[in-house]
């Protein structure tokens, strides 16, 4: 096991109507001027938008608001609310909404105290000092954002989809009820599982010392998310269900599944260069498509991790390890087409013509390689899109 710091500061409020105390929870940090941020209609038509300023209102809290995040949150949002941010004083950012808001909300709290450009932080320009505090109400189970060190945001003139992380960028608290996820649709359901999974098995899959604490706490978290998956597309207000994903999503991407381990997120690298090229698609249904693919390129490279994941997650019985990998990997492939997800890219509608572009972003114009068990160059990056047609 190599060394570790493992650091998770943010405080959770998890259960039924924990929203609600929204307003004493503000109070009691000591905020009375806030920027809220979230999405567009659906907090308002489901009424948790009047639930949260009520509670706010009774709490003496002033709210700025900034609606109208979008999936695969835009830089362009991001810049007014900076600017907003700025010139109203805000004190801390309350995210309302899933991980788009989230991300939107942790760069705008970056930005506020920034006296350049917010997108100097993501393309290495600068390193992040300080930032105001962020809070949520978490909506929706999936990117981890509420417990994670990382923000993500697309800048539309580049079609580039960038991150990056901090410490600085954790949250400050962040309040989770199941039942606010009962609306959620079936194929964002979906999403969910896919990036709750991806999140975990990014930091199962990485070069590494003997971990077996790690292993069995990121298998249980896969299991846990595979079983609520199968639930949840039969069941949408199963509230057992829906509150071990969204507990999941938390622990899949706060660091506790990767603690003595190396970190690289290879699969998301590609990822971002295909819904940052195609905004349409979503994070989750880009993910069900490449995670396969990558891992039938690079089983190869240690098969007797992807046969522990076989046998270990997948209740696979195949003696030999090389058959036991490529069974895991075809039983997780199967799993994300049995819950709804695209398995290729034809799905998108797209075809091979979209490749050299995708190679070109996710290697920023051929100037970096994608770590994993092998330095994935332009040329490795290529076979492994090839294998998602």
């Amino acid at each position: 096991m190599n060394d570790f710091v493992y650091y998770a500061p943010t405080k959770v409020f998890f259960g039924k109507g924990k929203h609600k105390d929204i307003g004493k929870i503000v109070k009691d940090y000591g905020f009375d001027n806030i920027m809220l941020q979230y999405g567009k209609e659906s907090i308002k038509k489901s009424g948790l938008y009047d639930e949260v300023m009520l509670s706010l209102s009774e709490h003496g809290i002033k709210v700025v608001e900034m609606g109208g995040v979008e999936p695969n949150p835009k830089l362009a949002f991001v810049r007014d609310a900076v600017k907003v941010a700025k010139e109203t004083g805000v004190q801390m950012i309350l995210a309302v909404g899933g991980g788009s808001v989230l991300d939107s909300s942790k760069y705008t709290a970056a930005g506020a105290l920034y006296d350049g450009d917010v997108w100097d932080f993501p393309t290495g320009k600068a390193t992040l000092e300080k930032s105001l505090p962020v809070g949520c109400i978490l909506t929706l189970a999936a990117a981890g954002s509420e417990m994670s060190s990382s923000a993500v945001v697309t800048n539309m003139e580049e079609n580039m989809k960038r991150g990056f992380g901090s410490e600085h960028n954790r949250c400050l608290f962040a309040v989770m009820n199941p039942e606010l996820t009962y609306s959620v649709s079936k194929y964002q359901t979906a999403c969910g599982v896919v990036d709750i999974m991806a999140h975990t098995m990014e930091r199962y899959f990485v070069p590494l010392e003997p971990t077996d604490l790690t292993d069995r706490i990121a298998e249980s978290v896969l299991k846990t998310t595979i079983e609520a998956g199968k639930t949840l597309m039969d069941n949408p207000e199963d509230y057992d269900a829906r509150a071990n994903m969204m507990w999941a999503s938390s622990l899949s991407h706060n660091d506790l599944t990767g603690c003595g381990r190396r970190n690289a997120l290879c699969v998301h690298q590609l990822e971002h260069a295909l819904s940052g090229e195609y905004d349409e698609i979503a994070h989750g249904a880009g993910l069900a498509v490449l995670f396969p693919a990558w891992a039938k390129y690079i089983y190869k490279y240690n098969i007797p991790r992807f046969a522990q994941f076989a046998r270990r997650v997948w209740d696979c019985t195949e003696k030999d390890d090389e058959s036991a990998a490529l069974s895991g990997i075809n039983s997780m492939a199967e799993y994300f087409k049995s819950i709804g997800m695209p398995s290729k890219l034809s799905d998108f509608g797209l075809d091979e013509t979209c490749i050299d572009r995708l190679c070109d972003l996710c290697t920023f114009g051929r100037q970096r390689t994608v770590k994993s068990y092998v330095d994935m160059d332009y040329e490795v990056i290529k076979d492994i899109f090839k294998l998602c047609l």
